[in-house]
C-alpha cells in the first residue's frame, strides 16, 4: 500500500532513502479516471528504481491545465487510488501547473515522462541534467486516455 506523503518534507524523505542506497523513481500527471494506459505507464515507472515516488497534480493544478470541468476525481481519492497500485510507493501532491520546483528539490534518480516528450520538448529537461536525473521515456497504450474516456461517455447520452 502506498503512502501519501506532505509536499513540504518529501525532499528530505526522498534523500533519506537515497542516503540508505536505495533509489527513487518519480513521474507526475493528473491520473484522474485511472485506466489500463495509466496502470502500464506506472508499472513501467517502478520497473526503474527500487521506490516510486508520482507527484500529482492537485485539484488546482488540474483545473489550471484541463480547465475547469476537471478533474473528475477529487486530489484525495485520486491519491488514494494510485496508493491502492502495487507499483506506487509514495504519492506527493503539488499546486503548480509543472512539477518542475519540486523535481529540482527532491532530485530523483530517474524521471519518467510519456513519449510524446523527448529531451529536447521535455519542460524540466535542464533540471534533470542539472540534478544528474536520468529520464526514461515510455510508451502510450494507444486509444487509451481520461479524455477519450470522458468523450465516449457523453457521446452515449
Amino acid at each position: 500500500m502506498g503512502q501519501i506523503l506532505k509536499r513540504d518534507n518529501v525532499a528530505d524523505f526522498v534523500h533519506n532513502l537515497q542516503k540508505s542506497g536505495k533509489t527513487v523513481v518519480a513521474t507526475n500527471g493528473c491520473f484522474d479516471i485511472l485506466h489500463i494506459g495509466h496502470v502500464r505507464y506506472l508499472q513501467k515507472t517502478k520497473s526503474f528504481a527500487d521506490y516510486s515516488l508520482v507527484l500529482l497534480n492537485s485539484d488546482k493544478s488540474v483545473k489550471s491545465i484541463k480547465g475547469p470541468a476537471r478533474p473528475i476525481n477529487n486530489e484525495q481519492d485520486r491519491a488514494q487510488v494510485l496508493c491502492a497500485l502495487s507499483c506506487v510507493d509514495y504519492v506527493v501532491m503539488f499546486d503548480e501547473d509543472s512539477p518542475r520546483n519540486l523535481l529540482d528539490e527532491i532530485k530523483p534518480d530517474v524521471y519518467t515522462k510519456g513519449a510524446d516528450y523527448t529531451m529536447q520538448t521535455l519542460p524540466e529537461a535542464d533540471i534533470m541534467r542539472k540534478n544528474g536525473t536520468r529520464v526514461e521515456f515510455i510508451d502510450f497504450v494507444e486509444g487509451k486516455s481520461t479524455t477519450n474516456i470522458i468523450n465516449k461517455m457523453n457521446n452515449n447520452h
